[in-house]
């Protein structure tokens, strides 16, 4: 179970997601990248806030779903980490919810590979699951 009761929220292939608030650090529109030679393939870049570099990791590549369209950007979740920090690529910017941990489950059982190494757990909202992603899991792109 997690220490919060806020959660940033974001969506990924039409899953919802949600992270500790107070990981977070700022949260932007898609920033040009420098690509990085000979990456893990969910680093897609490095991108520069205001002269702090940051990895920028895709969070499809990490959870092992399709590419998003050519034509759609990525907006930035920028999370703090024990190395510092790093922004992960998610298709849709939610909202910040309140959470009860009353409504807490373990990995729904559909959850399958990478995707379910990732996530702590749900919470069943009104009407969808709101998976937490385990950002430091996330952030482990030599791992899995």
């Amino acid at each position: 179970m997690l220490n919060c009761d806020q959660l940033c929220t974001f969506f990924v292939d039409g899953q919802m997601f949600g992270v500790d608030v107070q990981r977070v650090q700022e949260v932007i529109r898609y920033q040009e990248m420098t690509e990085v030679p000979q990456a893990p393939d969910a680093v897609c870049g490095l991108i520069n806030l205001r002269g702090q570099i940051v990895t920028a990791i895709d969070l499809r590549k990490r959870l092992g779903v399709p590419d998003r369209p050519k034509d759609v950007l990525p907006m930035n979740v920028v999370v703090r980490g024990d190395d510092g920090a790093i922004s992960l690529l998610v298709d849709q910017i939610g909202d910040v919810q309140e959470i009860e941990e009353a409504n807490f489950e373990p990995p729904p059982e559909t959850l399958q590979g990478s995707a379910r190494d990732m996530i702590q757990g749900a919470y069943k909202m009104e009407d969808h699951l709101l998976l937490i992603l385990d950002t430091d899991r996330a952030m482990g792109v030599g791992e899995s």
